[in-house]
């Protein structure tokens, strides 16, 4: 959004400098991007008479001049033919930058006299394009800025250009009188009365307009009015040259209005030529096959139902984002149909995407204009019109209805000060929220229909304290209601969290921080990819569903790793992962991956490729770490994108505390991943609290009396897996057995058998164990692991 310091200037009555004007908007969150200032670029150029102007001596079309200046007589050589004596000009010394020539001026010779300066044109300074003699000034003293002077007499030349930064929900200060609505509010002036008009209409206009039934939501008011008897043609020098300063090309006083309104009050226009109308104007959904030329110059083919203005021909006009050539207006044009409407900002919005235009009506009508401006707008424009192109209006003539915006909302002084604060008195408040145009009555107040981003009392606090400004918002200590150790911030979760992230970092896995959306395949692999996770609005088509596991944002980075020569990885992540879209439908992992050879600690030993036994003990430790019972089992029913035969889960009974394993070659070739991948996942909020919650471990238990170890070999199916062997091992006797481990395995016997060979820890606690109640404790192993296997002790 672009205007001039003179065009603000003519809605806000206002003494405050520039710099103040452009701090403030930032300040209010209209943010300036830029301001261009004439004056700037011209502060180094001063007024200079030329006191004689002779022949050069060896160039017919130069003159020698003797030039009075500031630091007294020079000498300047001149090639414009109206460099003579007398007049005053404008003089540029050695050193100074000329900004149409680009060049910084020396003391040069030409043709062998030496000048000191040069005499500018118009078009050197930038000023216009104007290049047939230098500048020429009706009055000015030697010596005087040449800004100065423009001030003075050309103060359109030295007008400042502001650029700012509108946000989507600011559709208000689209328009120049919205800004200075905010600069008003914050007291940088007083805005200036609106201005009115009330046109009598001469005459019924010959041109209806209807809103088709299938658009009627899409389009819900449609105003205009046929002026006939214009002249139309160029537009005065003050309306082109606000033009020309934010960007625009003039093309003739109608369209020129038109511009006008869009960026002076932010009510997008258009006029149609009333001889090239055929019938009525119908808003109505485009049929198949039906195009338009539109005044870009292109042809745009419209999908079907795409929402335009029609009459007897055909499509004239992409309704709310840019009219159609046949239609437009141009220096023949004598009668013309002024129309004003509003549109539903998404149909603009749609139907902008889908022909691919950007235009200053779509930018506004999409983000939304006042809607009880519509015909408030229509009725300046005709005033407009007629002052500068004549005419005869007719009556007004409109279709459908002003949408009704009216919502009020409570006004709560206190909140200010809970939500943002601040404290701001009452009467401030409501103070600056009338400044902003908001109807107050009691306690409520009513948003103006130019506002259609607030929507809450939330949003009324906003703009109390945007207009006060955040900077005043000082740091306060929080409240400290007792001495002594602050109660704890963080749950039990939270440091669990903490805790198993630090001991993985510890273990040497880096940690890495991926997207919580993934593709629907990559989903689906995992158990995922259902509507419950689809998200609606994805940000690509890579990030389509809420992750199902943290698996597949590791196994993309390992493959990134390994596609740049990076072959030994060890990573993790801790994060939600999601079964569904209500809240309560996620979970917290803790997920790491071991890719290649191991890196040993032990700088002598040797690397070896990773196995699920790192991956075991890993998941061991950080279990430990966040208080897990060491009772826990290892199960095996596992979820498809593991190995069946190669992974485990850590379990207490049916719960699964974490899974570690290999995982499936399948997943891995979607992945594109070579080699093995070794992994585990701890279920972090599945680790069960403790009963008792003591600030310090438990006491140690150490025996005095000797432990006895006795080893045992059993012969069971190949089937069996050890795990059951060392769990009825194990519960033989639970008081006295402290451990059992497998130290042997041996495959291949007869019959389909194996060998299992397992050492039993006891230790006594009162006494020191008799050989008699060793043996009675082994044989109650040898009768548990029998019955428990069907195995039996290999001789």
């Amino acid at each position: 959004m672009k205007f001039t310091l003179s065009w603000l200037k003519e809605h806000l009555d206002t003494t405050a400098s520039l710099d103040q004007i452009t701090e403030a908007l930032t300040d209010l969150g209209l943010e300036v991007e830029g301001v261009t200032d004439p004056a700037a670029k011209l502060a180094s150029f001063r007024l200079a008479k030329v006191l004689e102007a002779t022949q050069h001596p060896d160039a017919d079309r130069l003159r020698v001049c003797r030039v009075m200046t500031d630091e007294g007589e020079k000498q300047i050589v001149c090639g414009a033919p109206n460099a003579r004596e007398g007049i005053t000009v404008v003089l540029a010394k050695p050193g100074d930058y000329v900004p149409g020539l680009d060049v910084t001026l020396g003391v040069g010779k030409i043709r062998g006299v030496e000048s000191h300066g040069m005499m500018a044109s118009e078009r050197e300074l930038e000023l216009s394009d104007e290049h047939n003699g230098i500048i020429e000034l009706p009055s000015g003293e030697v010596g005087d800025r040449f800004v100065d002077w423009l001030a003075a007499n050309r103060p359109e030349a030295v007008d400042p250009v502001v650029e700012i930064k509108i946000t989507p929900n600011r559709p208000d200060a689209l328009g120049v009188r919205g800004v200075a609505r905010d600069l008003a509010a914050r007291g940088l002036g007083v805005l200036r009365a609106e201005k009115v008009a009330d046109i009598a209409g001469a005459f019924p206009s010959p041109i209806k307009v209807v809103i088709a039934p299938e658009v009627a939501d899409k389009a819900p008011f449609f105003a205009g009015r046929v002026i006939r008897g214009v002249k139309n043609g160029p537009s005065p020098e003050w309306l082109q040259k606000r033009l020309t300063a934010i960007g625009l090309r003039p093309i003739n006083a109608l369209v020129d209005i038109t511009n006008f309104f869009t960026f002076d009050l932010n009510r997008p226009l258009h006029v149609f030529d009333a001889d090239k109308v055929q019938g009525d104007l119908v808003v109505r959904a485009s049929h198949d096959g039906e195009s338009i030329l539109a005044l870009d110059g292109k042809t745009y083919a419209f999908p079907e139902g795409t929402m335009v203005i029609a009459d007897g021909n055909g499509p004239e006009s992409i309704a709310g984002i840019m009219g159609g050539e046949v239609s437009g207006c141009d220096d023949a044009t004598v009668n013309v149909f002024l129309e004003s409407a509003f549109w539903d900002p998404i149909a603009i919005a749609t139907t902008g995407r889908a022909l691919k235009i950007n235009s200053d009506a779509r930018y506004r009508f999409e983000r939304g204009v006042d809607p009880a401006f519509t015909q408030v707008g229509l009725e300046l424009a005709t005033q407009m019109v007629l002052d500068l192109c004549g005419g005869e209006p007719s009556e007004l003539v409109t279709a459908g209805a002003i949408p009704d915006t009216t919502r009020s909302y409570l006004l709560e002084p206190a909140r200010v000060i809970s939500l943002v604060g601040m404290d701001i008195p009452e009467a401030e408040q409501r103070a600056t929220l009338e400044a902003l145009g908001f109807r107050l009555e009691g306690d409520q107040a009513f948003v103006p229909s130019w506002r259609p981003d607030v929507l809450g009392s939330a949003d009324l606090v906003e703009e109390v304290a945007r207009i006060a400004s955040l900077t005043k918002l000082q740091g306060q200590p929080l409240p400290r209601p007792q001495p002594g150790i602050p109660a704890p911030v963080l749950t039990p979760l939270q440091r669990r969290e903490s805790a198993a992230r630090r001991l993985a970092a510890s273990l040497g896995y880096n940690e890495c921080v991926t997207y919580s959306f993934i593709d629907a395949a990559s989903a689906a692999l995992f158990g995922g990819g259902q509507d419950a996770t689809r998200v609606e609005n994805p940000i690509s088509s890579e990030m389509t569903h809420m992750r199902p596991d943290l698996l597949p944002g590791l196994l993309a980075a390992a493959a990134r790793n390994q596609a740049r020569g990076f072959a030994d990885l060890a990573l993790f992540e801790c994060g939600p992962v999601f079964s569904g879209g209500e809240p309560g439908e996620q979970d917290l992992h803790l997920t790491a991956i071991l890719v290649g050879q191991t890196a040993p600690r032990d700088p002598f030993a040797s690397r070896r490729k990773v196995d699920i036994y790192d991956a075991k003990a890993d998941a061991e430790a950080v279990l430990a770490q966040i208080g897990a019972p060491a009772k826990a089992q290892i199960n095996r029913k596992l979820d498809g994108w593991w190995h069946p035969g190669r992974a485990g889960n850590i379990a207490l009974g049916p719960n699964a505390l974490a899974t570690f394993g290999e995982v499936h070659p399948k997943v891995l070739r979607h992945y594109g991943i070579k080699g093995t991948v070794v992994a585990f996942t701890v279920r972090i909020a599945a680790v069960p609290l403790p009963k008792v919650r003591t600030p310090s471990r438990p006491a140690l238990a150490l025996s005095d009396l000797q432990a006895v170890e006795r080893d045992f070999a059993f012969v069971v199916d190949a089937g069996v897996e050890a795990l059951t062997l060392v769990n009825a091992a194990a519960g033989a006797d639970k008081a006295l057995i402290e451990r059992v481990t497998v130290f042997d395995q041996f495959t291949g016997l007869e019959g389909g058998k194996k060998s299992i060979a397992i050492t039993a820890r006891l230790q006594p606690r009162d006494k020191t164990l008799t050989d008699a109640e060793i043996e009675a404790v082994s044989a109650k192993i040898v009768e548990k692991v029998t019955k428990a296997t069907g195995g039996t002790l290999r001789s």
